[in-house]
């Protein structure tokens, strides 16, 4: 990739999503690059993420609060939360799936509703939920966890050659005590781990947002600055 030519796109400005209080706005690859795992796994290393089969990275005048965020998997050591977390989800059963169908939608309506009722996503609009989650180019899994019969949640992950990608957790706003969003983190480290790929990616850490506080409790974690990965500092 190194000796392509990448085009980017500016995107115009628009409210921040974690921080209300200034203007954000991002950079796009040019959709005619050709996309694909291996080289969106490059790009993830720069600081880029997808959203749909869009590929952007935060460019901002003024602010460079978000930073990309990915967790050392092998070194990952649950704290005391994170083990009990695990151990109140025993009983789920993940399979994972090529595609959404119609039970995801209503249980990512559900979601929206209960969770983002004001986040400028319509819970109704079917074809943004897949254009949003799902990705034309990449290798995308749809991990679901199921008490019995009953769907709990589903987290969208990218499979990129160095690791996992944390694309997005949706769960029933009913099973809240569960802890399902860190649950579906857990997870991904776990078989990150088993499969012997070094990171998971959590998308942006924003200082300041209260939405990103959960990720520092995702350890050892690393994120990247002007001077490449580093380990996130203690505090």
């Amino acid at each position: 990739m190194n000796e392509m030519r990448v085009k980017l796109l500016l995107g115009s400005e628009h409210s921040c999503g974690y921080l209300p209080e200034k203007r954000a706005r991002s950079a796009f690859i040019d959709a005619g690059f050709g996309l694909s795992p291996i080289r969106y796994g490059a790009l993830l290393d720069q600081g880029f993420r997808r959203s749909g089969g869009y590929v952007y990275r935060p460019m901002c005048l003024h602010c460079t609060a978000c930073q990309p965020a990915r967790i050392l998997a092998s070194s990952f050591n649950p704290d005391r939360s994170q083990r009990r977390c695990a151990r109140h989800n025993a009983d789920l059963r993940r399979t994972v799936r090529s595609t959404l169908d119609d039970e995801h939608f209503q249980l990512y309506r559900n979601y929206l509703r209960a969770r983002h009722p004001a986040g400028g996503m319509d819970p109704n609009d079917e074809q943004a939920f897949h254009e949003f989650l799902g990705c034309p180019w990449g290798q995308t899994e749809f991990w679901e966890f199921r008490s019995a019969a009953q769907l709990m949640a589903v987290a969208v992950v990218d499979r990129i050659p160095q690791g996992l990608s944390a694309v997005y957790t949706f769960f029933d706003p009913a099973q809240q005590a569960r802890g399902l969003g860190t649950y579906a983190i857990l997870e991904q480290l776990r078989i990150a781990r088993l499969e012997r790929l070094p990171y998971v990616y959590l998308g942006y850490w924003v200082a300041g947002s209260p939405t990103m506080n959960y990720k520092r409790r995702f350890s050892p974690l690393q994120l990247l600055g002007p001077s490449g990965w580093k380990l996130m500092e203690p505090g």
